[in-house]
Formats: structure tokens, sequence, C-alpha cells
């Protein structure tokens, strides 16, 4: 098959002959071997500069597009304009709305900082808890998973890392404990939008799917909880604080199956959150004297040695709290049944120009049109809940706009290295190497439901979106699923389920939590702490869907 053919269409304003680039997977010389090899080699490029190199994510994220743009022009016969359109379009995409979402969701906390509200906020959950390992299973796995539920995209790996680095965490354990938490909630994150979009791809009914994921990401949260525990404090910390730890991976497992199979897809995470950090404060009160619920008690104005301050007022809390539950509201009036409508209803959307793609099958390819509902993008949301904030916390509009000003700034290798990453993903996509490696994964007979996970898994390390990876291999994952005669919906399931895990070292994740606690170029370090746990996690997912194949756990499909 020829992957470079003129259109019989001509250009009626012109009269010059388009041409269109059809997909063809297993170009390198027929062979899907080689050819998912060849496709390998960018985002090889990009882990090993970042985590063997150590060399900086702008840098590297721009040596894995030049290698993309290598393999897709010199390997599978892409023209060259129509490649550099792609990455035109993939880094595009990452600046809106992806780095969008971040640059407004780092100038509301940095006018927090501003004001002083969020040292108000650090003081005050030392009344809930002083321990670390009870605020990092608050803060990153709790309240990040309710972000994930609302924005998603980034936006709870930026909020969460900040807020355990105010807490008195070191910025890369913040970084590391943000990520290692934003696992079990994606896939039903964005009020479910990974999961709807897997389901819209693959035709199978949305509460199939959504009940499949919802009895498989669980088994992550059973013991997500726990991992933090441990890099916190390592074996100490699990002697001493596994209570909380396994009592808030159970109620959030338990929480997140009955939602998601019984309740609401959208409202999955919402209750799986907000009910898990309601189990460890209660916790803390029926056993105050443990040391994870060891608290800060108030100080007096004038007590002790003459140099002790005030305690915050409740009004000052009030205001320190104001910022988050502001955000809170936004997002969730937001997604109203009504508002939600009206809000997607304002969408740009257009066929990217100079990139005229089809698949195999003639239809186009998703990487050719470009679309954004603009007004209910997170970003969008977070601008207007960043407007409100300035407003209650009494920032002025000069004090505003400085702050943007510098939020910016400090994000300028952020967003380079977002756009580069993404610009990568969209020509490993519009190319078919991203199709080659998951056509080769596809045909690995037996092992199918063992590897179908990890499949979702690179898609997310690639483009770091648990959405995209759906729409990207989980109609593959259905017809790989009807050739070995296994159910369609446990593979489906698995592409989402195992994609949350490769979230932690994708490089626009890992940029993002970098630039969030402030370590530019420390991209490569984050990585290396994190793939341990992604990998050792993905092992076990892998495995528990493997046995959910067989006779073993196949009473778990519903």
């Amino acid at each position: 098959m020829r992957t470079w053919t003129p259109t019989s269409l001509a250009s009626e304003q012109s009269g010059a002959l388009l041409a269109v680039y059809q997909q063809d997977p297993e170009f390198l010389g027929g062979s899907p071997g080689l050819s998912a090899l060849v496709s390998v080699v960018p985002l090889a490029v990009v882990l090993v500069l970042l985590g063997v190199l150590r060399v900086r994510a702008q840098w590297a994220a721009l040596a894995g597009l030049a290698a993309a743009l290598g393999v897709a022009i010199a390997g599978f016969g892409m023209p060259v304009g129509m490649s550099l359109s792609a990455a035109a379009h993939g880094a595009f995409f990452g600046l809106v709305p992806i780095m969008w979402i971040v640059v407004n969701a780092l100038w509301v906390f940095n006018m927090t900082v501003a004001t002083g509200h969020f040292d108000v906020l650090r003081r005050n959950f030392g009344t809930l808890s002083v321990d670390r390992r009870t605020q990092a299973i608050l803060v990153a796995f709790c309240f990040g998973g309710l972000l994930e539920a609302l924005a998603g995209f980034g936006a709870p790996v930026a909020i969460t890392s900040v807020m355990l680095m105010a807490l008195g965490f070191k910025p890369i354990k913040a970084a590391v404990l943000a990520l290692v938490a934003n696992t079990a909630p994606v896939a039903f994150g964005a009020m479910g939008v990974p999961v709807i979009t897997l389901a819209r791809v693959t035709g199978l009914p949305l509460d199939q799917v959504a009940s499949m994921v919802g009895r498989q990401t669980p088994f992550l949260a059973l013991f997500v909880p726990l991992v933090l525990v441990f890099i916190v404090d390592g074996r100490r910390g699990l002697r001493e604080a596994w209570v909380p730890a396994l009592a808030c991976g159970v109620v959030f497992a338990f929480a997140q199956f009955v939602t998601s199979n019984f309740v609401s897809v959208e409202l999955t995470d919402i209750v799986a959150s907000l009910l898990g950090a309601i189990t460890v404060v209660a916790l803390a009160r029926v056993r105050p004297n443990a040391v994870w619920a060891a608290r800060e008690p108030a100080v007096a104005a004038g007590s002790g040695p003459g140099t002790a301050a005030a305690p915050d007022s409740r009004a000052d809390v009030r205001r320190a709290y104001a910022p988050y539950a502001i955000i809170v509201a936004v997002f969730a009036l937001a997604q109203l049944p009504g508002v939600k409508s009206a809000l997607d209803s304002l969408k740009l959307a257009f066929t990217w120009p100079g990139l005229d793609v089809v698949d195999r099958t003639g239809k186009p390819h998703s990487t050719t049109q470009y679309s954004l509902t603009w007004l209910s993008t997170a970003g969008t949301l977070m601008l207007i809940a960043g407007v409100i904030v300035a407003l209650v916390l009494g920032v002025g509009l000069a004090r505003s706009v400085r702050t943007y000003r510098r939020t910016l700034v400090e994000l300028r290798w952020a967003i380079l290295t977002v756009a580069a990453v993404l610009a990568l993903a969209y020509v490993m996509n519009a190319s078919a190497q991203t199709t080659a490696i998951g056509l080769f994964v596809a045909g690995a007979g037996g092992a199918l439901a063992f590897l179908s996970p990890v499949l979702g898994w690179f898609a997310v390390a690639v483009t770091g979106s648990d959405t995209s990876a759906n729409a990207l291999f989980g109609a593959l994952q259905v017809t790989a699923a009807q050739g070995a005669g296994l159910p369609p919906e446990l593979l489906a399931g698995a592409n989402s389920s195992g994609g949350v895990l490769g979230k932690m070292l994708s490089p626009q994740n890992l940029t993002i939590a970098a630039a969030a606690v402030k370590l530019d170029g420390q991209e490569g370090v984050l990585l290396r702490k994190v793939i341990g746990w992604s990998l050792g996690m993905l092992v076990v997912l892998s495995t528990i869907i493997a046995l959910q194949a067989t006779p073993v756990l196949g009473w778990m499909l519903p």
C-alpha cells in the first residue's frame, strides 16, 4: 500500500490537486515488528535523555520531536509539510487547552501566596494533623482526586504539589507524591471524560465500559495511599500510619466501584475522594492519641516565652480555604446538565490546515481536527475562578496582572516542553507510529490480556492524557479482544486502567510538577523517582486483568 497518494479531488478554487497521506502502520518492509521497533525511537530518545543523561526536559522533548519527525518522514513516508503541520497542531494543543489550565491554576496559587493566605492554610492543616503521612493522604490523594474529578489535565499535580511544599515537604518529595497520587482517580477524571470517550470510540455501552473500569482501578486505590505513606516515611511510616492509609484506600476503592457501577460515571471520583477524606478525618477524631492523628494546638496570643503569635482568626481561615472552595464550586456548576450543554455549545472547531491524513480504511484521522469548547474548558473555568478569588482576597487589578505575568515567566520552559511533547505525540499519531506499536502489541496472542494495560500505559506516557490514550487505542483493543476471543469490555477497560499508571512519567506531567515546585530542569530526577512505582503497579494491574480473562477472576466481569 502506498502511503502518499494524490486524491482524485481537485480544488475548485486553485485547480490544484490535493494530496492525502494514507497511514500504513506496516510501512517498513511490510513488517509489523520492524515498524513498531522504529516507532519506539522517539519516546526512547526522550526517556533516555531525561532519565539517563539528565538533559533538561525542554531539550529532551525537542530531541524527541526531531526523532519523531525523522521517523515519520524517512520511515513512514509522510510528506515533510504534513509532518510539520502535525507538529504544529500538537504544539498548539499543548498550549490550549493543556498549558492554559496549568498557567491559570498556578496563577490562583501565586495570588494566595502573595497575599499570605496560603500560610494561613498551611497552619490550619496542622490543626487537622501535623503528621506528614496523613497530610500526604489528605492533600495528594483525596484533594488531588477531587481536583482530578473536576479538572484533570495536570491541574491536580500542579496544585497539590505546591500545597504539600507549603506544608513543609521538600520540593522533590512534594512533586513525587503529587505524581504518584494522580493515578487511581484518572480514569474517571474531568467528570468521567476518559471513560465516556472510551465508550464512544469503541461503540460499547457506557455503563458496561464504566463498570469494567470500576472493577479494575479500585485495586490501585487500595494501596496508593500506602505507597504515599512509604514515600514519606519508609517502613516506619507503614508501621505507624497504615490505619488511615488502608482505611482511605478501602473506602475510596469501594466508593469508586459502587458509584461507577450503580450511580453515576461523572460523580465517581467526587464521591470517592470526599468519602476518603471524611474517613481519615473521622478516624483521627476517634483515635486522637494515635501518632498519625497528632494535631497542632492553637497558640494563644501572648502565651509562651513572649514570642508566640496570635492564632489565625476564623475569617482568615475562611479566606484561606476560599480559593479551593471557589474552584470546586465553579467546576461543579459548570457540570450541571443545563449549564454544561450551554457552555459546550460555544465551540471552536476546524480542520487543521495542511494536514490531510486518512487511516487505513480511508476515514479522516482524528489529528486532522481541532476542537475546543473554549468556555467550558478547565483553563477558562480556572481563569473565572481566579478572577473571583482575586475579588474575595482583595487582590487589586494591577497586582493580579503582575502575578499573572510572573507566573508566565516562571512557566516559560514548561510551556516549551509541553508544546514539544504534544507536537511529538501528534506526529507519532498522524504518521501511524503509535498505531504500529499498538498493532504489534495487539498480536500478542495468549499474552494479550496481560499486555493490554501496557498499551494504555504507553499511550498515556506519550500523550499525558488517558482521554487521548482511549481515543487512540480503545477501538484497537476491542478489535484485538474479538480476534482473541476475549470480552471486548475487558480490554477496553484495561486500556484506560493501565493508562492511569503512565501519567506519572509522561514528560508533560513531569514538567508540570517540576514547574509547580520551581525545580525547572529536574524532570529527569522526578522520572527516576517515579518510574519504579509506575512499572511495579503496572505489573500488579496487568496480572489482575490477565486473571480477569480466566475463571480465576472472570466472575468480576459485568
